[in-house]
């Protein structure tokens, strides 16, 4: 089958395109003909070899953490899913390869795709919508009334984050660039601060939950505009000793997530607040609730560009431009 792979961690080669075997079905696996597939900027952090020490892969590798397609053939222990089948899914870590004809994933991992939208919206949504379950609904349970934070708020998990927290009922506050102003109000974002001329932590105060996805320094100050019992989740880090335990990280990675992250634990503690690092999971419990939402018209799909499949390099070097409003997608079939 067609598709594009990296043979070594480098930042700067592009994908190569070629042939690649088509992948092994397992018995409780569905084989998907992908016929699009999302792109997200752990590819590119993965691609460079950021996560090598936590998340090492067996090259040559195909990149690609969202798809969405039909089902081609089923495992012999396969129950939830039938030839034919409309499906979405986020494929566990060690299982990823959406750049590709197809793709092998288990069926715990995969939910029907909602019937109201198209494959490519489709696409967009598996990684930024479990990214921000995982946040909002499992990690913080975030309730009515209660005030959020969301950093990046035109971005892929901000834009699906925005929408979760008003359908939760949470008065949500946002940063982006006032060209983006009218894209996040329209998503339910209740204060949006520009990030390029105001400073979010003079504006905002006693918030209960912060989704951080910048840097060290807005960390830092995401700190203080918690109010005491406050929670802090990054989706962008430093990890956590939580986080290295989940993914019996050996001795070494441990010692240096725990020296990593000291630093924001000490000083959430002092501050009777909450850190979480997430790093999230493939689950396709989860994304059915998603495909109820959207087919409610709670959650609205948001995509910047399709590009054509053999263009992904090109899709993948726009991702990491960090210009996107919502998400990128590659129209495979």
């Amino acid at each position: 089958m067609k598709a594009f792979i990296i043979d070594r961690y480098d930042k700067k080669d592009p994908m190569r395109f070629g042939e690649t075997p088509a992948p092994e079905l397992r018995d409780d696996d569905v084989l998907i003909e992908v016929h699009a597939a999302g792109l997200n900027v752990l590819d590119s952090k993965i691609k460079s070899g950021e996560f090598k020490q936590i998340l090492p892969y067996r090259m040559p590798l195909v990149l690609g953490h969202d798809v969405a397609g039909v089902v081609t053939r089923v495992g012999s222990r396969v129950r939830q899913f039938k030839v034919g089948d409309e499906v979405y899914s986020r494929p566990p870590d060690r299982r990823i390869g959406t750049f590709a004809e197809f793709i092998a994933v288990n069926e715990n991992d995969v939910a029907p795709k909602p019937k109201n939208i198209t494959m490519e919206e489709a696409a967009s949504i598996p990684l930024v919508g479990l990214t921000v379950w995982q946040a909002l609904v499992e990690r913080c349970g975030l309730k009515t009334g209660q005030k959020i934070f969301i950093q990046a708020g035109s971005g892929g998990v901000g834009t699906f984050a925005i929408q979760l927290a008003k359908h939760l009922g949470a008065t949500v506050a946002t940063t982006t660039s006032s060209a983006n102003r009218d894209l996040v109000k329209g998503l339910g974002a209740d204060i949006v601060i520009d990030y390029k001329k105001d400073d979010f932590e003079k504006a905002l105060q006693d918030y209960d939950v912060v989704l951080h996805s910048q840097d060290a320094a807005a960390l830092e100050k995401s700190l203080r505009v918690l109010k005491p019992g406050g929670m802090l989740i990054s989706i962008s880090g430093p990890p956590d000793p939580a986080f290295a335990k989940g993914i019996r990280a050996p001795w070494f990675v441990r010692l240096i997530v725990r020296l990593l992250s000291s630093g924001v634990r000490k000083k959430a503690a002092r501050r009777n607040l909450k850190y979480s690092f997430l790093f999230m999971r493939a689950n396709g419990n989860q994304l059915r609730e998603i495909t109820r939402l959207v087919e409610a018209g709670a959650i609205k799909p948001v995509i910047d560009r399709v590009f054509p499949f053999e263009s992904s390099n090109e899709a993948l070097a726009y991702v990491e431009a960090g210009r996107a409003k919502g998400k990128v997608v590659v129209k495979i079939k």
